[in-house]
């Protein structure tokens, strides 16, 4: 193993019924926990969305209404994953913008916490889109020599994520042999929330759409305090609402 961890480091997987964090849900989750030691232990479970797989989605993964109907849904298997989480740094191939996202409206919709205050978040994407920018199967192939078998099952894309990282590590010198190190080379791009509706800017949170991007988000609320409730009645995920009623209930406990 090329990296010393601190703690576990937990590469996921998802495949779902679509790409909005909104509406979309969890299908299948794969997880591969890395320990200090360098034991792996593995999760995998299909997961009955509760709600219709479109065919174009399925046509992606291979995952059928049918083969999920007997499937646990998240809500039953919930406490057993965030436990399986608990005390891991976070990693994943683009997982910073889709498979951690999506995870946490998951969380959120069944009323658990997931904290990710305190959690390191590799993305091995931006490792690969810094020093040789390509896909999964092209990274498998580039660092790992061989070919990427079984893409778009959630086990075995996670797993090659996991490969491809530790030969990242083998490969560049510069990545150092920890997490804090990597992140340092590739850069850390600070997360208000998942969807990035909100974006931070000289330490401050603003907004990243619409007629108020690059605002402070503290600001408008301060000044139109109306767009706090249009945003908390509209279609943005679960994860963006609860970023800014944190952000909401801080102005106004400032204020007073």
């Amino acid at each position: 193993m090329n990296i010393k961890l601190t703690r576990p480091l937990a590469f996921m997987d998802l495949e779902t019924t679509g790409i909005n964090l909104s509406s979309d849900r969890i299908v299948e989750l794969a997880i591969v926990k890395i320990l200090p030691d360098g034991s792996e232990v593995r999760k995998r479970r299909l997961v009955n969305p509760e709600m219709r797989i479109p065919a174009e989605s399925s046509a992606i993964h291979g995952i059928t209404d049918d083969m999920v109907k007997d499937a646990p849904t998240f809500r039953e298997i919930a406490n057993d994953i965030r436990q399986f989480l608990d005390q891991c740094d976070l990693a994943g191939y683009n997982s910073n913008r889709f498979d951690w996202p999506m995870l946490m409206e998951e969380f959120l919709r069944v009323g658990l916490d997931f904290d990710i205050a305190g959690r390191r978040m590799l993305d091995v994407q931006r490792v690969f889109h810094v020093m040789e920018p390509r896909t999964l199967a092209a990274a498998v192939r580039f660092y790992c020599h061989e070919e990427l078998i079984g893409a778009h099952s959630a086990e075995a894309d996670a797993y090659a994520t996991w490969k491809v990282f530790n030969a990242q590590l083998e490969r560049y010198e510069k990545l150092g042999d920890n997490l804090d190190s990597v992140i340092q080379c590739v850069g850390d791009e600070p997360i208000v929330d998942f969807a990035r509706r909100f974006v931070m800017e000289k330490g401050v949170e603003v907004f990243n759409f619409g007629k108020y991007k690059g605002r402070p988000v503290a600001e408008v609320l301060r000044n139109e305090p109306q767009y706090y409730d249009w945003m908390m009645r509209g279609d943005f995920p679960m994860h963006t609402k609860q970023k800014l009623s944190e952000i909401f209930n801080r102005t106004f406990l400032r204020k007073s």
